[in-house]
């Protein structure tokens, strides 16, 4: 059974850079970062002090919650969840309305890595406190995991499936290629798809811990991140969230919905921990294989990828990744496809980097350009043996863009891959 076409009709984005997709692809264009000095990372001593926090206003919170949720709310993730989730929705369209019914028809996968860690920790210091009363009544909500689908869930009326899922950085691009698939096999007509990641030292603390975060640019936070450069020194990180209305192309037809782009196929594997992987490193093969599984369930051939999307985090680990997407394309040099990383502007957002990314991805590839990726003027020397410097946009660039690829790794050896093509 071939299955479903399947389109995406609605985009949220609460990103380091822009919050709102107007904001955001303006900043795409623009090549605007969304990294500064972070003076809570600076009085904790730890030695990356610049981070990508997302600007949130939050006087804006209240037409995305009730004040009874804002009250005692901690978990930025959930608050940058919803807020892209409900403009995704109403970007597609969509109302969110107080029907007495579920919408049988919706659904939400909608990812994340942790959730609420500041929530977490006021509450265990109440619990020890003997205060374990007055942790109010969104303590278990905020620091579910499942919190983020639950509150989408709740506030669309969703009657699909409500799930969140979890594979660390991967996150963001397999909660696309699980909707995609639900959609595909005829068990929903549209699902909410996305990610989120909280903010703050105790989410960044960790990376800091085992240096892979830069410290080298506290002073001149729009360079920290140097994805594909020589002088890369590890990654920003950051936070935000993306959101995409994933939907059965009869459906978006019916209602006379917007099209941003069709989605062809993806894919979704783990290296095993072998062959060089392991909780940290990806094994190649799984890398290349996941890239050209994905190609094959799309129905394209390697060469008709005009960009892709790369996961990219300004580590070593850059050259790797652009060796394995060279092999699995069995396509370098100049015939290598345009490549950029959003990391470049936003830092590493985690969990959510796959679905802002996804959503950049999506600007492009219906917009008709390449953004540029900065701070890359300085070309890792590894990386140009593979592609050329032409493939690496430094400046804005206009480009017909058909196919469009986005690849994510992390933690725990898994990788995703999505394929994405401009809708006629």
């Amino acid at each position: 059974m071939k299955g479903k076409r399947v389109v995406i009709t609605g985009l949220g984005v609460v990103a380091p850079n822009g919050v709102g997709l107007e904001d955001f692809c303006v900043a795409l264009k623009e090549g605007r970062s969304g990294i500064s000095f972070d003076q809570q990372l600076a009085d904790l001593q730890f030695s990356c002090q610049v981070s990508g926090t997302p600007p949130i206003d939050k006087e804006n919170l209240q037409k995305y919650f009730t004040d009874l949720e804002l009250r005692n709310f901690n978990s930025t993730g959930i608050l940058y969840g919803v807020i892209a989730g409900l403009d995704a929705w109403q970007d597609a369209g969509l109302e969110i309305s107080e029907r007495a019914d579920p919408d049988w028809e919706s659904g939400t996968i909608f990812g994340t890595g942790t959730s609420g860690v500041e929530k977490f920790r006021e509450s265990i210091y109440k619990i020890d406190a003997l205060q374990t009363r007055r942790l109010g009544s969104t303590a278990v909500s905020q620091t579910m995991n499942s919190g983020i689908s639950a509150y989408l869930g709740g506030k669309l009326g969703l009657g699909n499936q409500v799930t969140t899922n979890s594979s660390a950085c991967t996150t963001g691009t397999e909660s696309i290629i699980m909707a995609f698939d639900r959609i595909k096999s005829g068990k929903a007509k549209r699902i909410l798809a996305g990610s989120t990641s909280d903010s703050g030292p105790y989410i960044w603390a960790g990376f800091d811990a085992i240096k892979v975060c830069t410290f080298k640019s506290n002073q001149q936070p729009e360079k920290a991140s140097r994805p594909m450069s020589a002088s890369a020194a590890g990654f920003v990180p950051g936070s935000g969230a993306g959101a995409l209305v994933i939907e059965d192309l009869e459906s978006a037809l019916a209602r006379n919905a917007k099209i941003y782009c069709e989605i062809l196929g993806g894919n979704i594997n783990s290296g095993g921990q072998r062959g060089g992987g392991s909780m940290t490193a990806p094994n190649s093969a799984a890398v290349k294989k996941c890239v050209q599984d994905a190609i094959l369930e799309a129905g394209i051939k390697a060469d008709d990828i005009d960009y892709i999307s790369g996961h990219l985090t300004a580590t070593a680990k850059d050259a790797a990744e652009i060796q394995n997407l060279s092999e699995a394309l069995k396509r370098s040099g100049k015939d290598f496809p345009y490549i950029n990383s959003l990391k470049a502007l936003t830092g590493h957002c985690l969990s959510a980097a796959g679905s802002i990314e996804a959503v950049a991805t999506v600007l492009q590839v219906s917009e008709n350009f390449v953004a540029p990726n900065i701070n890359c003027e300085d070309l890792n020397p590894e990386i140009g043996q593979f592609i050329d410097a032409a493939c690496i946009p430094q400046k804005l660039l206009k480009a017909d863009i058909n196919f469009a690829a986005k690849v994510s790794f992390g933690f725990g050896d898994v990788n995703g891959c999505a394929i994405f093509k401009k809708y006629s």
